[in-house]
C-alpha cells in the first residue's frame, strides 16, 4: 500500500471515511524535508495497512485545504479520527513518532 494523494474533491471523503485515523500530509514539491519524509511515509503506509491510512495533500495543488486547516509551514502532518484533526506534528517525523501518533489516537 503506498501513501494516497488528496486533492479538494477527494479529502474530505477520505477523512470521513471509515473508522481508522487518517495521516495526512501537507507538503509540497519543493520542499525537503517533505522530500526526506516521503519513503518513511509510504513505508508507514505498508505497514499499517488495514489500520490507518497515510495520505498526501500537496498544498500548491490545493491551497484552499492548507488555507483550511492553517497550514503556516511543511511539512505539516494531522491525524484525523472521524474527520476531526485530533493530532498535529511539524517537521520531519521518524517513522516511530509517526506511528506512536496513530496509536494515540485509536
Amino acid at each position: 500500500m503506498k501513501t494516497q494523494a488528496l486533492t479538494t474533491e477527494t479529502f474530505d471523503n477520505t477523512v470521513n471515511s471509515g473508522t481508522q485515523p487518517v495521516l495526512v500530509d501537507f507538503w509540497a514539491e519543493w520542499c525537503g524535508p517533505c522530500r526526506m519524509i516521503a519513503p518513511v511515509l509510504d513505508e508507514l503506509a505498508k505497514e499499517q495497512a488495514g489500520k490507518a491510512t497515510v495520505a498526501k495533500v500537496n498544498i500548491d495543488e490545493a491551497p484552499e485545504l492548507a488555507q483550511r486547516f492553517n497550514i503556516t509551514a511543511i511539512p505539516t502532518l494531522m491525524v484525523f479520527r472521524n474527520g476531526q484533526p485530533v493530532r498535529t506534528l511539524r517537521g520531519v517525523q521518524s517513522k516511530s513518532a509517526l506511528a506512536a501518533a496513530l496509536a494515540t489516537t485509536a
